[in-house]
């Protein structure tokens, strides 16, 4: 029997407490319907019997206080949600008991920014994280230390586990399904509950900004230049010349100002803009390719395919106005 602890802490999302408890009772459920015995236990662990969410919306009755919890095999750390920083200073009573835990054997696995609080323990120092690609640049600032890949819709590391954003969680409690309950079971939970086994990447998803909360302002002129240039051929060099830094050090600076770099960062400006252009335009390939300054169509579909996890021909059928189409729905008969 695998010994699941949810934990619920101040400020956490609520279906990413929910999500995981109903989806294991259901799986165990399957499994008695199949003549065979249950896989999980799960409960909800807390600092009080009550936690009060989405302001006071949603009250969560706890099974278990953290003390009462002396051994567990998997920890599920859910979603925080409002300002990150006060989320995690309300939580910090949490982290020692997530420590404990890990350093006894548990498994320990975040949902989507649930990245948060369990890089808060250290113990994704120097390891792979992933989580919701839109904090991807506060999540840098607040812990550099942590290799943060969120790209990725799942990380595991010495029995530490990541997800990327929102829904992308699925997939990693569909993982720990199919690690403990089998293939045949997690197949049969994606079915019943939708789920796209396939994913793997949150590239098709991430909206790129650029990290503009830094305070080097010969780095954010280098930023803007680009961005204003993205129809053109820009090199490192002629950057460096143009604002009077030595390539190295630009580079370096660059680097880690805004955690890419600067072939990178041009590179993802340049297939942000292709994207806008394909979910808004009807130009042609080419025509776009042109616009953001690529001249062999090869070079363009890789580095697009890279960066946005899906080829342009592929991206502009799933997220262009002009190819949108509402679901046919039946009439009632």
């Amino acid at each position: 029997m695998i010994h699941v602890s949810i934990l619920v802490p101040e400020e956490a999302v609520l279906a990413s407490v929910d999500d995981p408890r109903h989806l294991f009772t259901e799986v165990n459920a399957f499994l008695v319907a199949r003549g065979q015995p249950s896989v999980f236990t799960v409960q909800l662990v807390g600092l009080s019997r009550e936690v009060m969410l989405h302001k006071g919306r949603f009250t969560v009755h706890t099974d278990r206080l953290l003390p009462e919890v002396t051994q567990t095999d998997l920890i599920i750390v859910p979603a925080l949600k409002g300002d990150m920083a006060q989320a995690l200073a309300k939580n910090r009573d949490l982290l020692p008991w997530i420590i404990a835990h890990y350093r006894n054997g548990s498994e320990v696995a975040s949902l989507c920014v649930g990245a948060f609080l369990l890089a808060s323990t250290g113990l994704l120092r120097n390891k792979s994280c992933s989580t919701n690609w839109a904090l991807a640049n506060e999540f840098r600032a607040m812990f550099p230390d942590v290799r943060l890949v969120c790209d990725k819709i799942i990380t595991e590391e010495r029995g530490l586990y990541t997800s990327g954003g929102a829904n992308s969680y699925w997939n990693l409690l569909l993982y720990f399904v199919e690690k403990h309950a089998g293939r045949d079971m997690a197949v049969l939970s994606a079915k019943v509950f939708q789920i796209d086994m396939g994913r793997r990447s949150q590239s098709p998803f991430i909206r790129f900004s650029g990290q503009r909360t830094h305070d080097d302002e010969p780095v954010k002129r280098v930023q803007a230049f680009i961005e204003h240039n993205v129809g053109e051929k820009i090199t490192v060099d002629q950057l460096a010349d143009e604002f009077a830094l030595s390539r190295r050090n630009l580079e370096r600076r660059f680097k880690k100002a805004t955690a890419h770099t600067i072939a990178e960062y041009i590179q993802r400006v340049k297939i942000e803009v292709a994207k806008t252009n394909f979910e808004t335009t009807r130009k042609p390939i080419a025509e776009i390719m042109d616009e953001v300054g690529y001249s062999d169509q090869r070079t363009f579909r890789e580095v697009f395919k890279k960066i946005a996890g899906l080829s342009p021909v592929d991206y502009r059928n799933r997220y262009s106005r002009a190819t949108a189409r509402l679901p046919e729905v039946s009439a009632p008969v």
